[in-house]
């Protein structure tokens, strides 16, 4: 049952890569992620992947971190904790879903990162947080080489969402 409270929803602008490292980092602190399921909205480029990726890293997972854009799921583990990265943008038919025994690994304990959910809708739990980056355009005086910004807005779908808010 989503939240609707003004207090449920945060939006910032991160100007660069590190920015996003940092909200990642930020996220990463709150042990009560370690049983969330969090949403990641966006267009092509927008961030999502590298998001997930700064998140892992600041969780503590080494090694490559693969797009699961052909996959669908990639799976880490760490000591006490299980996470999957999914990436649906690919998936065309929803016997995919079960096929795959998605819905046992979403009602498994653990941390759901979920790109391009709308791909899957009505066939996943609700989220506690979801996350949609937006590419904006820069500062005419941008000097950094990135000619965009990303405008990120976190909102709360649960109480656990809520905790995990910026």
């Amino acid at each position: 049952m989503p939240i609707l409270e003004a207090r449920t929803v945060r939006t910032v602008l991160w100007a660069d890569e590190a920015d996003c490292a940092a909200a990642a980092q930020v996220l990463a602190a709150h042990a009560t992620l370690r049983t969330a399921c969090i949403e990641l909205h966006g267009n092509l480029g927008a961030g999502k992947t590298s998001f997930v990726r700064h998140l892992l890293r600041a969780l503590g997972v080494s090694g490559p971190i693969k797009s699961p854009t052909y996959a669908v799921m990639e799976p880490y583990g760490l000591p006490g904790l299980s996470i999957w990265h999914f990436d649906f943008y690919r998936f065309e038919d929803p016997q995919e879903f079960e096929d795959a025994g998605f819905r046992e690994v979403f009602a498994s304990a653990g941390l759901k990162l979920v790109e391009w959910p709308e791909k899957a809708a009505g066939l996943l739990p609700p989220c506690d947080l979801r996350i949609e980056i937006e590419m904006v355009d820069a500062p005419l005086n941008a000097t950094d080489g990135d000619d965009t910004r990303r405008q990120v807005t976190f909102q709360a779908e649960t109480p656990l969402g809520l905790a995990l808010l910026p």
